[in-house]
């Protein structure tokens, strides 16, 4: 640039601000009407609570903390009153190796192993304490339920053995010694009615330290209605669901899911002696399988992909590559805004595909013979499994016949015409339009009554209610060659026979408004000729539900998702990573006198509040105010007769206005110190330009990548790697080799000897090896050894996760270096669950006016900015950065009005302007 070339737009700036000298340390600066803060009742009402709250939720958890710390005492003096061979007989193991046990279950099965002395680790999933000398410890062990019974006995078993017992939290596991006997009586209350478990001795091997807020045994337990004499259970669907964990320990869970297991199983074996085999497809497809509507979108690369409505097209496809016969187990994904009880966005999918030789119907008998085999084996292996089930969810076996009874789909809606039925607006059914939900289950309760079956199937669904792909039915094109069937008057699963036509198959994708450019390599299969072909997809979940009666589908998924599932998380309790630093705690201890309160540490505020501006305030030209009351942080420098203040202010958010005004309180008291507030969130932002009235633009912005959409710089990547780089961590709890930070020292030199010369804009020095408790190291190293570049990362707060606080790239390294390293360093962080990481401030190409800015001299301070900006060429860095995948989080430049004249603009560019 040209001496004097800034002359012009800084004289402008001037002229815009309102100086008309650059000697601006005349009048006292108009800081602002400080006293609207002090006024703010209501605001001060507000942090005085939040304040009160955290105390509380400390106190809360202190309180469980001295809970434990009362038990263990109590524990430890019961043992010591005990003799030492009952002492030995029970309490908390710390150990972690556990000596060999006998599996409960087996045990416990038998009612002829009565007498057998027993050794199991189980949970504990109940206790019930009779008196001081008595107490029933049910334990859990999967499905099986057993009764222990802890009695005091002489010289073996003492009280305080039976109140340790009582107070045991349920879930924790216990080893167990004792002995098996019949009970006076059968126990009704467990899977295990004819025996029980002498109790010898009981150690706890994994404690659970607090009592869950929703436990197993309430999650399972049941009441009969007084009225109607129906089992109800005390745990809803939404509690069970949100909870998963806890209701997956249930006998009644545990019991379902093994069914579950045990479908699949059978599935899989009578397909494979039909001649089938098992392929896996892809659940990322480039187009809709059924259409474009229920189908959920994938960013795969910038480009858009599908996850797949069912595995149908690969399945065609395989047939196509002359597979013959295959099936698969896998999910499927649907995106129906339904929150019914049948539906969900992803289920687990038992697709089945074969060639045909005359006539769709060689499908049909196969899924038939398949889905009697599954009630038949079910009912045969499953018998405990689905009584247990009964008994929380009541209904009676399916009752299916060795020859299905097949209607079409006329022969069902005359069923149903014939028995009077209508829709809601006292309609019948339409013969060219699909069932509605409520006509399902009633022409199910008719075949029930006509022919004694839970199960049946109905055949020549109308073309309106099947996908593009489904053949026309030869002699009526109003209908299908498909069919559903059903169980308890609901389908279970859909099939039928494929076109195998590719221009038949075009006519129909048209007509279905189906982009046959989106399944390009599907089409491709029937170019090169396939024969006709039939399957099918049937539900797990649903045929699981449908069968043992569950209620609601939920209960039938391990871990269901529907359209309600996945909520966004408004984390309004983040846990800080220094607690000991909590400002909010901090008010709280010096309003109520706390003696020998010491302030916060920076460091420890940075990682719990802090930006990436705020780690400048570790440098040596910055000053650090502290605010007694709250233990808060403001960083600043002094220079030319300013106060250049850095960032937001370390502490909770809603202590903001507080610190703020304390600290220009402060500030008014030094003589003629102008403050300009720099780089801040739009939070600060508001408070002195709606509160205070103080004029504010942005030119800079935060520059983060949200780890979870970073780009990858793949070609860069290659570069480096081909040249022989390699990408180095050092390990996070080990501390830094003084041997290292010798040799990054000397390349540090060099690189900036290399830069001399050039303008660079910082607000930082370049000082790796300081608050290293808080930072992460990578490097890039050359085949030779030499340390290539170099990348410190700095730990903020857990919004903003860290900052790459320097990325040098050293003279002579290979092509790519530097971005193989960021790169590196952004998949460290990912890997560590980091959210978010920020390459700090950077200049944005156009100036956004904030408050108080508008008119004629927020147009002329815009073309001024652009004019610097591009003679500066300010953006280079965001340029660079933008590879990553950055977004911009303005930050702002904040002043008081008068507050900032030729010399305002002149410090402030002589600050950010580091000779090199």
């Amino acid at each position: 640039m040209s001496p004097g070339g800034l002359r012009k737009p800084i004289l402008a700036l001037n002229r815009i601000i309102g100086h008309t000298s650059a000697k601006n340390h005349i009048t006292r600066p108009h800081i602002g009407n400080i006293a609207a803060l002090d006024d703010d009742h209501r605001h001060a009402k507000h942090v005085k609570k939040a304040q009160e709250q955290r105390v509380k939720e400390e106190e809360r958890e202190n309180e469980r903390r001295s809970f434990q710390q009362r038990r263990k005492e109590e524990e430890e003096k019961a043992h010591q009153e005990d003799p030492p061979e009952i002492a030995a007989r029970y309490g908390t193991k710390t150990g972690d190796v556990l000596a060999k046990t006998e599996s409960l279950q087996k045990l416990a099965a038998d009612p002829n192993n009565a007498g057998m002395a027993v050794s199991f680790i189980a949970r504990v999933h109940h206790v019930r304490n009779l008196s001081s000398r008595l107490a029933f410890v049910i334990f859990r062990d999967q499905i099986e339920l057993v009764q222990g019974v802890l009695a005091y006995r002489e010289g073996e078993v003492s009280e305080n053995f039976v109140r340790w017992a009582e107070h045991l939290n349920s879930e924790s596991f216990v080893h167990v010694h004792g002995r098996l006997q019949r009970p006076p009586e059968q126990i009704k209350g467990c899977t295990i009615h004819d025996l029980e478990v002498v109790i010898d001795s009981m150690h706890v091997v994994v404690p659970v330290k607090e009592r869950l807020p929703v436990d197993p045994f309430a999650m399972d337990h049941v009441e009969e209605d007084e009225e109607t004499h129906q089992l109800e259970a005390m745990a809803t669907t939404r509690m069970r669901v949100s909870n998963r964990i806890a209701y997956l320990r249930t006998p009644t869970a545990q019991s379902i899911f093994r069914i579950n297991s045990v479908i699949c199983s059978i599935f899989r074996s009578v397909l494979e002696s039909h001649g089938f085999i098992e392929i896996h497809t892809p659940k990322l497809m480039p187009g809709a399988t059924e259409s474009g509507a229920e189908v959920f979108r994938a960013n795969y690369f910038g480009r858009t992909a599908f996850l797949a409505q069912s595995p149908q097209l690969c399945k065609q496809m395989s047939i196509s590559a002359d597979f013959g016969r295959v099936f698969e187990i896998g999910p499927v994904f649907r995106a129906e805004d339904s929150n019914t009880h049948r539906h969900l966005t992803e289920y687990t999918g038992m697709d089945l595909e074969m060639s045909i030789n005359s006539d769709y119907h060689e499908a049909l008998r196969v899924i038939d013979d398949l889905m009697k085999s599954i009630f038949k084996g079910v009912y045969s292996r499953c018998r405990k499994e689905i009584d247990l089930v009964k008994s929380r969810f009541p209904h009676e076996d399916l009752v299916w016949l060795e020859e299905t009874p097949i209607l079409t789909f006329k022969e069902a809606l005359d069923l149903l015409d014939s028995s009077g039925w209508t829709d809601d607006h006292g309609r019948k059914a339409s013969e060219l339009e699909d069932l509605s939900t409520r006509a399902e289950i009633r022409i199910g309760e008719l075949v029930k009554e006509k022919y004694k079956t839970d199960y049946y199937i109905i055949d020549k669904f109308p073309a309106s209610a099947r996908p593009f792909y489904t053949y026309l039915d030869p002699e009526d094109p109003r209908y299908t060659n498909s069919f559903d069937i059903f169980l308890r008057g609901q389908e279970i699963t859909t099939g039928g026979q494929r076109i195998h036509r590719p221009e038949l198959l075009l006519e129909r994708m048209k007509k279905a408004g189906v982009e046959p450019s989106g399944v390009a390599e599907y089409l491709q299969g029937f170019e090169f000729g396939v024969l006709p072909h039939a399957g099918c997809g049937i539900g797990l979940e649903r045929l699981l539900f449908l069968m043992l009666n569950l209620g609601d589908i939920r209960n039938a998924s391990l871990y269901p998702r529907d359209p309600k599932s996945l909520p966004l998380r408004q984390d309004t309790s983040v846990r800080l990573p220094h607690p000991e630093a909590d400002t909010m705690r901090y008010a709280y201890d010096f309003e109520h006198g706390r003696p020998n309160l010491e302030l916060p540490s920076v460091p420890k505020l940075i990682a719990n509040y802090g930006d990436a501006t705020n780690t400048a305030w570790l440098d040596d030209r910055y000053k650090v105010w502290r605010h007694e009351e709250t233990g808060a942080a403001v960083g600043y420098a002094e220079q030319n007769g300013y106060a250049l203040v850095m960032g937001n202010p370390l502490c909770d958010p809603q202590q903001y206005q507080l610190v703020i005004r304390a600290f220009l309180k402060h500030l008014r008291k030094q003589k003629d110190l102008r403050p300009l507030w720099l780089l801040v969130g739009p939070e600060v932002e508001e408070i002195l330009g709606s509160k205070l009235g103080w004029r504010t633009l942005s030119c800079v912005a935060e520059e983060r990548v949200p780890i979870d959409s970073a780009k990858k710089v793949a070609k860069k990547e290659r570069q480096a790697e081909d040249a022989g780089v390699t990408i180095r961590e050092h390990p996070v709890d080990q501390p830094i080799p003084q041997e290292f930070r010798d040799r990054c020292d000397k390349r540090i030199a060099e690189w900036k000897e290399n830069r001399k010369g050039s303008k660079q804009v910082h607000i930082t020095e370049v000082r790796p090896w300081i608050d290293m408790e808080h930072r992460r190291y990578l490097w890039a190293e050359t085949r030779e050894g030499e340390i290539a570049a170099l990348c410190v990362l700095h730990r903020l707060s857990p919004a903003n996760g860290y900052q790459i606080k320097f990325a040098l790239d050293f003279p002579g390294s290979p092509s790519g270096t530097i971005e193989a390293l960021i790169s590196a360093a952004i998949q460290a962080l990912a890997k560590a669950g980091v959210r978010n990481v920020t390459f700090g401030a950077g200049a944005i190409p156009e100036m956004v006016t904030g408050g108080n800015l508008d008119g004629l001299r927020a147009r002329i301070l815009s073309r001024t900015y652009k004019t610097i900006a591009q003679q500066l060429k300010l953006v280079q860095k965001s340029e660079f950065r933008e590879k990553f995948g950055t977004r911009n989080d303005l930050v702002y430049i904040c002043y008081p009005f008068m507050g900032l004249g030729v010399s305002g603009a002149r410090t402030l560019i002589k600050f950010f302007e580091d000779e090199m």
